[in-house]
């Protein structure tokens, strides 16, 4: 009997048929983004971000939806992910009724903590005209029902870049596990890429740990089982180099309370006047558990300082690679001196010359070390000159290096004393290779002149050039301590191989800025130390086995 009455019940739960006639628009604004939503499949159509262009020609204020990937694989985000693949297709492509809440009077608290109960003077309404613009704040609700099935979601939009977001699907009463998806792709496509990333992921948080699936680690979509919920995560989400949408928990809901799913699907694309498959990510989160989802859904920049203040913090989206201990401290010192100097590129110019004041005292004893080997390069060339006869692999090579090393002893001196500085300088140069890839600070920042974004290659590839001709000018007024002519014609080569290098890798201009500010630095304290303290070489010593 008691059974019979719940199932009554839940039948009486079940809502009446609800569904619209014909799509409908909304435009949701604040100074950030302008979101678009089609009633159809209650999805978002375009999620520009206000402050952001991308780098097609001529720019366009950045959409971070994928309009020709969406219509291809047949989803958008904000769609439903569903255990029954038939009834998923039917909720992500009916018709949804809409209302609207104008949400009026004083907000009060941080943003990413805000849901519609303090606002004031909410006016619902349902809409008539085929598109509605409104702006933050506000909220939209979204329902559809075929009289066995309904589904509900709401957005709230305040003026920041999270939205709250809830989403609910009961059949017959019963509710269901359900997720809220990003599909159809994500990101600034038209980005030129300089760093080995690859364009789209998807992350989660399991635990603690950032875990980053780039599109190999990916299955096909009909490979994901429909009820692969992978719990336990802080937040999931998809992500490209600079910007992120981020699904993460309600406040005060517990830790490692979401579940997430991801997969991926292809579309045709165009790769110089080729049709090629393009793999396209997508991501799914929730609950994992039947019952109504609510998230936060933060999408917007991958800056820094925004991330860190989150809840939970998401700087950890800002990913510095392996060379982190020193991207991290070098991008939090570019920022501070950015505070003081408002232009990316002069910042960067001062941090050069901190680096290399601090790195000075290394250079002098480095070139006090090549003051104690040329001094004995004379005899060093004798050595080498008895033994010359010898092949690589005669066993009396190995007699020559033992006499080198007996004179270098004898000096005290440090065969790789000389490549101190320059051994330091490599791991700052990776280090800020990095950085310059990642920080959104610097997408787009301008130096000056023709150097207008610091992230992307110099377009007349004139910084390279001028780069290449101060490594050469370095390299003529450092006094040389090798004796072998194959190595002083590599040295003499080297400056032409770097600035080869660096006009055909897709180097980014801040990097190259740096490392000419610093040869600069390095010519003006090279003069200085040949200045005071010049190198002079002592005669060669009489050949005693003579």
């Amino acid at each position: 009997m008691a059974t019979a009455e719940a199932a009554n019940a839940a039948a009486q739960m079940t809502a009446a048929p609800t569904m619209e006639t014909r799509e409908r628009t909304i435009i949701v604004e604040n100074a950030l983004y302008r979101v678009e939503f089609s009633s159809r499949g209650a999805v978002v159509k375009s999620w520009k971000l206000k402050k952001y262009q991308d780098d097609a020609k001529p720019p366009r204020t950045l959409d971070l939806v994928h309009p020709e990937a969406s219509q291809q694989t047949g989803g958008w985000p904000f769609s439903l992910a569903l255990e029954d693949p038939q009834l998923e297709t039917q909720a992500n492509t009916a018709l949804y009724t809409v209302k609207t809440a104008e949400l009026g009077g004083e907000f009060h608290g941080k943003a990413e903590e805000a849901n519609a109960a303090p606002y004031v003077g909410a006016k619902a309404a349902a809409l008539e005209s085929a598109t509605t613009e409104l702006q933050a704040p506000a909220q939209l609700s979204f329902e559809w029902s075929d009289g066995q099935t309904l589904v509900t979601k709401t957005f709230t939009f305040d003026h920041s870049y999270v939205v709250q977001t809830q989403a609910s699907v009961r059949q017959n009463g019963q509710p269901l596990t359900a997720g809220l998806a990003w599909r159809g792709g994500f990101g600034d496509l038209t980005v030129a890429n300089p760093i080995p990333v690859e364009q789209v992921t998807v992350f989660y948080d399991a635990g603690g740990k950032l875990n980053v699936l780039p599109h190999k680690n990916l299955k096909q979509a009909d490979e994901v089982a429909r009820n692969a919920w992978a719990g336990g995560c802080t937040y999931a989400g998809i992500e490209d180099r600079y910007f992120a949408a981020a699904f993460l928990p309600p406040q005060g809901a517990p830790p490692n309370s979401l579940a997430v799913r991801y997969w991926k699907l292809s579309r045709d694309a165009q790769s110089e006047g080729k049709t090629i498959q393009e793999p396209v990510a997508e991501v799914a989160v929730g609950t994992g558990a039947p019952g109504p989802d609510s998230l936060r859904v933060y999408v917007g920049p991958k800056d820094y300082d925004d991330l860190k203040s989150m809840n939970p913090p998401l700087q950890d989206l800002v990913q510095f690679g392996y060379l982190e201990f020193i991207a991290a401290p070098l991008f939090h010192v570019l920022k501070w001196m950015h505070a003081y100097v408002p232009n990316w590129g002069w910042a960067i110019v001062i941090m050069t010359l901190a680096i290399n004041m601090v790195l000075f005292p290394l250079k002098v004893k480095s070139y006090r070390s090549m003051q104690r080997m040329q001094k004995v390069a004379p005899e060093i060339k004798q050595i080498q000159a008895r033994y010359k006869k010898y092949s690589l692999r005669d066993p009396r090579k190995a007699e020559m290096n033992k006499e080198v090393m007996a004179v270098y002893q004898r000096e005290g001196i440090n065969p790789a004393g000389g490549c101190l500085p320059m051994v330091l300088q490599m791991p700052i140069w990776f280090g800020l290779y990095r950085m310059l890839g990642v920080a959104i600070e610097l997408r787009h920042a301008p130096w000056f002149g023709w150097i207008r974004d610091l992230s992307a290659k110099d377009p007349y590839y004139i910084l390279p050039i001028v780069m290449g001709i101060t490594f050469y000018l370095t390299q003529k007024m450092t006094p040389t301590t090798t004796t072998d002519p194959s190595q002083q014609a590599m040295m003499k080569f080297m400056p032409l191989m770097f600035a080869g290098m660096f006009i055909v890798l897709p180097v980014s201009s801040g990097l190259v800025l740096y490392i000419l500010t610093s040869n600069l630095v390095g010519m003006g304290q090279q003069w200085y130390l040949n200045r005071t303290h010049p190198m002079t070489a002592s005669p060669p010593p009489r050949d005693k086995r003579k």
